[in-house]
């Protein structure tokens, strides 16, 4: 298990102080990316063997959001390696050791030439020390779109909302599906299934739908194709 400390900084919080939902994402991804970079398996590794670990689906349980310059730990570990895919859970806890985010996630390792999934090779399995799964309710990784979804205005990729692998980087999916949210809903659980990668200069086409305490926001190429799924729903506790 690998873990980072932190400090809830003032460019990850929303206007009521409290850390933003794609922050936390943000900090997820950054901790299995030092996990990763410490086995020496990291970017340049990848970059160097033609290959990219590619999310493929996130389901992320927020119990509290933590707050402005509040002391926390980030937490990851794969637990399964099968054909080209991977999963790994990750937590965050508090100062005094409670968990207040978990997730589970699946990646698929893809060979950056063709595009295509590749075996991940034992070089890589066994720099991988695999642990037993986070005990959580673990959700469908399809998620059904309803029929009554409705579009809103297309929103072309920019130079920011790319990462290394020179796709839109997936917490930007959700930031930019977060958008529309109604005033005053609290994330508690997010599922993101990531079918197809933006790159620059593509236009992202949302459609969106709202029913009983959940969103649900699909992010379509020209052709009605989803690039990303993100089911939001909301915390009413």
């Amino acid at each position: 298990m690998y873990c980072f400390d932190s400090v809830v900084r003032y460019s990850e919080i929303d206007a009521e102080n409290y850390m933003t939902l794609p922050s936390v994402l943000d900090l997820l991804q950054d901790c299995c990316t030092f996990h990763s970079e410490e086995l020496g398996i990291g970017i340049d590794f990848l970059r160097q063997a033609g290959r990219a670990w590619v999310l493929s689906f996130w389901q992320v349980r927020v119990k509290r959001y933590p707050r402005m310059g509040e002391k926390i730990c980030a937490y990851t570990w794969p637990y399964d390696f099968k054909g080209f895919m991977g999963s790994r859970n990750f937590k965050i806890e508090d100062a005094s050791r409670e968990t207040i985010v978990f997730a589970n996630s699946v990646w698929s390792y893809i060979d950056t030439g063709s595009g295509l999934p590749a075996r991940v090779p034992k070089e890589v399995r066994d720099r991988y020390v695999l642990e037993p799964p986070y005990e959580m309710e673990r959700a469908e990784r399809k998620i059904r779109l309803p029929e009554d979804m409705r579009p809103r205005e297309p929103i072309r990729v920019g130079r920011s909302l790319i990462d290394t692998n020179h796709h839109v980087n997936n917490g930007k999916y959700v930031m930019i599906a977060e958008e529309y949210l109604p005033m005053g809903f609290r994330t508690g659980e997010l599922r993101a299934e990531y079918k197809k990668a933006a790159v620059l200069s593509d236009v992202i086409y949302p459609k969106v739908t709202e029913l009983d305490g959940k969103v649900v926001v699909s992010l379509e190429n020209e052709r009605g194709m989803p690039y990303t799924i993100i089911e939001f729903m909301e915390d009413r506790t």
